[in-house]
């Protein structure tokens, strides 16, 4: 699927976003994370010892929906499937970090390895006023 330039726009800027995975026994699992892309896919990060990173390789479905910092009312919803991917450098991490805080990120836990998600959407709707 292409995204279009409005959720292009959402994406490249400091947008972020609420990314819905589904816990073993069906409930949904929220997290509020930072999305950058690639083309017209959505990729965030996450380690392995995160609730969404054991749901995703269990299950891969994911909902995303981006708002744009200034404006809540510029939305995307972005439904798809995840990849993950291993990132042992942190570069994904540490561009993210950058962008949205402008330093460095701190460690990861000890025993946990950084992963990119990559998601490739099935569905992209959403709304602008």
């Amino acid at each position: 699927m292409i995204l279009n330039d409005r959720v292009r726009a959402l994406l490249d800027d400091r947008s972020f976003a609420v990314l819905a995975t589904l816990n073993p026994d069906g409930s949904p699992h929220t997290s509020v994370i930072w999305v950058t892309r690639d083309s017209d896919t959505v990729l965030f990060t996450t380690h392995t010892k995160r609730r969404k990173a054991r749901n995703l390789r269990r299950d891969p479905r994911a909902s995303l929906t981006v708002f744009a910092a200034d404006d809540p009312y510029q939305t995307a919803d972005i439904r798809g499937t995840v990849e993950l991917i291993p990132d042992p450098d942190r570069t994904l991490s540490i561009q993210l970090t950058q962008r949205y805080l402008g330093e460095d990120p701190p460690e990861d836990p000890p025993g946990s390895e950084r992963l990119i998600g990559r998601v490739t959407p099935e569905h992209v709707g959403g709304f602008a006023r």
